[in-house]
């Protein structure tokens, strides 16, 4: 796997890099060599951030990680991707999928599947036209952290969700 570091208020000394790259290598035995990493750092105050990126598919692995120690947010990062690639992996045999970025050993490996994905609830609802704006109001109404509206704007399905800090973001699909 290829490794990428980028960092923004820290220093990428020899540890810190050696120690990224050691704990990644763990993941190296699910992808293939050509596979891009892209390991992303930030310091603010007492947080210290990692962010690792690793598109495979059209699709994409990430997962972001905070604690007051980077290598605890390090140690952190790895276990979750490792976690999701189990999850991604099941996805991939179900639907019978080529995994090219994968190496044929982790996939032909039969390991239990303990975080299978089940849907436990379906809601079904009207959908309204409204504005983005109008959709977030309505989220917060809910109590959720998301929602899904029809854009009175665009006449398309949006997601509006909550950020963190307190901001919201807007999903606008591309058919």
């Amino acid at each position: 796997m290829k490794i990428t570091i980028t960092a923004k208020n820290v220093e990428v000394t020899p540890a810190l890099e050696n120690a990224i790259r050691d704990k990644l290598a763990k993941l190296d035995k699910f992808f293939s060599q050509e596979t891009e990493a892209t390991v992303r750092l930030l310091v603010d105050k007492e947080r210290h951030k990692i962010e690792v990126t690793i598109p495979v598919r059209g699709q994409i692995i990430r997962s972001e990680q905070v604690s007051n120690d980077m290598y605890v947010s390090i140690d952190l990062v790895e276990e979750v991707i490792e976690r999701q690639l189990k999850k991604y992996k099941s996805k991939l045999i179900r639907k019978e999928q080529t995994g090219a970025n994968f190496k044929k050993e982790y996939l032909d490996n039969d390991m239990a599947d303990d975080e299978e994905i089940r849907i436990a609830r379906r809601k079904q609802f009207e959908v309204k036209p409204m504005y983005p704006e109008d959709a977030c109001v309505q989220m917060e109404l809910l109590g959720h952290s998301f929602y899904v509206f029809v854009n009175a704007e665009t006449e398309a399905i949006n997601v509006v969700y909550k950020r963190k800090g307190g901001t919201y973001g807007l999903i606008e699909p591309e058919i």
